[in-house]
């Protein structure tokens, strides 16, 4: 009797095993690498939450296809599903790596509040490819679950599994989870459900640096099976090098991208640190600038830094970044016993990596059993070059001039206004104004005119269709440089009418200052007898001020009788 049930157990175990071969006959490698020999060296050490890609791959449950079965072209509705895996790096070994995988379905097709894939209507309106739909939904897990038997649909660990036979974890949201990802790389795999999209995140503290590969699967939930929909990869980069890029501007250079800047104008120098988890937060970061056009070497705590070549020609850009990472020492090797030395002996501290470098008391002891000592720092920088052209530019512009032009024409609405303009630097090759609203952000009309003229004086001539107010800018540009200045000006009107809104304030105040002369001088007549009295020396320099103030209304009473500006007596041609 004993023997004929050891030799029944015996037989149950191998039918067991049979069952098991037939579920599972295949390795995550062998799946999530589509049968391509890993490329990458074996990780030799466990990522946190992250399994042995040498565990049994359940075939049954999760079917395999390999790349060009047809069966692709009918695992989903209306087309084919594309995973578009992204990651954040490169990634300064010691942070973590992000990567985000976003399912894009086909035309006309979205996922709703509940995670059932519909067909969006605003997309099928009058669209014949979708006249005969039989329903809005393209898989409606929602009622699939509806239909199952009670709670069996959540909790039946023969289907409500993953790949590897684990139970799916219970979330309060677990029915709008209806895809499978797993992810794939350095030898082991992470498994999670979710909706239309998914991320997950890996340590590099113990990744080997340089390219490394993340490969994807997605299943979507079937009725008693699940179904590959997608799969992807992507390059990530570990390195030991701080990654940055640096933006550089400077007021009036045309195209920062072709590293041209104009002589004499300051340079921003803004550093932008790669860092989206944050592992430098903590960091004492510096950084060391050489301009190369002799300087000197700058160091600086800022990451903003600005600087004015003075001379023409190349110059090399030399940047570092250097940052010292907050690290635990590790615990102090113990003393050996000794008998009672005359003197205490000096503590004695693990060696540590050459990156690592000790402060003040990172070297004090600490008694065996204690947490490290907290005040190493792991240093690290990255370097950074660039080949800068410094040239000639224009440097700045300014309107000295406006005057309307008084031209015969039936259409009096039009107005015409020449703007006199001046600039200091190199001269300009192209004009451009930009007629806008009074608050300069909606453009109304936009004219450029090529220029050629021997000293930077020209005068630009536009035209108003309609009163208004209007804010006119005016760029002056060259090969390398694009200066502007702007004002606002007011159209009356009629033709030729115009005035500046500072122009306009001081008409006013000039026609209260000559009413309030009059009303004086009315006053003065008939309240008060003439009386001759000597002239004094402090009376003239009264009247010569009074004068003069009012040769100044009568200026901007009368521009015509202006006298011309000393610049514009060789006024060169209209632009």
């Amino acid at each position: 009797m004993k023997g004929a049930c050891l030799f029944f157990l015996l037989g149950y175990l191998l039918a067991a095993e049979g069952v098991q071969s037939a579920v599972a006959t295949r390795q995550f490698r062998d799946v999530m690498s589509r049968g391509r020999a890993p490329s990458h060296a074996k990780f030799h050490r466990g990522l946190s939450s992250w399994s042995s890609d040498h565990n049994n791959w359940n075939d049954k449950l999760y079917p395999y296809w390999e790349e060009g079965d047809p069966r692709w072209k009918d695992c989903w509705k209306g087309g084919r599903v594309v995973a578009s895996l992204t990651s954040d790096s490169p990634a300064l070994v010691g942070s973590n790596v992000s990567f985000n995988v976003i399912l894009k379905f086909p035309r006309c097709q979205r996922e709703d509040n509940d995670s059932n894939i519909i067909y969006d209507q605003h997309c099928i309106n009058g669209s014949s490819d979708y006249a005969n739909l039989p329903d809005l939904y393209v898989y409606n897990w929602t009622q699939w679950i509806d239909d199952c038997d009670g709670q069996n649909c959540s909790h039946n660990s023969s289907h409500n599994v993953f790949p590897d036979g684990r139970p799916f974890p219970r979330h309060k949201d677990w029915r709008r989870r209806n895809f499978i990802y797993v992810f794939h790389t350095l030898g082991q795999y992470y498994q999670t459900t979710g909706g239309s999209s998914a991320m997950v995140s890996i340590n590099t503290t113990n990744i080997t640096l340089g390219n490394q590969i993340m490969e994807l699967s997605v299943y979507r939930r079937n009725y008693r099976s699940f179904q590959p929909v997608a799969t992807a990869n992507v390059v990530y980069v570990v390195t030991d090098k701080i990654p940055f890029y640096v933006n550089m501007t400077q007021k009036n250079d045309r195209n920062a991208s072709d590293y041209i800047f104009i002589k004499d104008i300051p340079i921003t120098f803004d550093v932008q640190i790669h860092d989206p988890s944050h592992y430098l937060n903590r960091s004492a970061i510096s950084y060391r600038w050489n301009f190369g056009d002799g300087s000197g070497l700058f160091v600086s705590n800022s990451s903003v830094q600005m600087h004015t070549y003075t001379l023409l020609g190349n110059f090399s850009l030399d940047l570092s970044v250097h940052a010292l990472i907050p690290a635990p020492c590790g615990p102090p090797t113990p003393l050996p016993p000794t008998p009672l030395p005359p003197t205490p002996l000096p503590p004695v501290t693990t060696p540590l990596p050459s990156n690592v470098t000790p402060s003040f008391n990172s070297l004090i002891e600490v008694p065996t059993g204690q947490s490290p000592v907290e005040g190493c720092h792991i240093a690290r920088s990255g370097p950074y070059k660039a080949s800068l052209f410094i040239a000639e530019g224009i440097l700045g512009v300014n309107i000295i001039q406006m005057t309307s032009v008084q031209v015969a024409t039936t259409q009096v609405e039009n107005s015409m206004v020449d703007f006199v303009v001046t600039c200091q630097g190199s001269l300009p090759t192209d004009a451009c104004t930009i007629i806008a609203d009074p608050t300069c952000q909606v453009l109304q009309s936009e004219a450029c005119d090529p220029v050629d003229i021997d000293e930077c004086l020209l005068t630009i001539r536009r035209t108003f269709n309609e009163s208004g107010t209007y804010c006119v800018n005016i760029t002056l540009g060259d090969a390398a440089s694009l200066a502007l200045t702007s004002t606002l000006i007011s159209i009356n009107g009629a033709a030729g009418s115009f005035s500046r809104t500072a122009e306009g304030v001081l008409l006013a105040c000039g026609f209260l200052v000559v009413f309030v002369a009059i009303a004086t001088f009315f006053l003065y007549k008939r309240y008060k007898e003439y009386k001759p009295i000597e002239r004094k020396t402090g009376d003239e320099a009264s009247n010569e001020g009074l004068s003069v103030y009012f040769n100044n209304v009568k200026a901007v009473l009368f521009p015509a009788n202006n006298e011309k500006h000393p610049l514009l007596k060789n006024k060169p041609g209209i632009v």
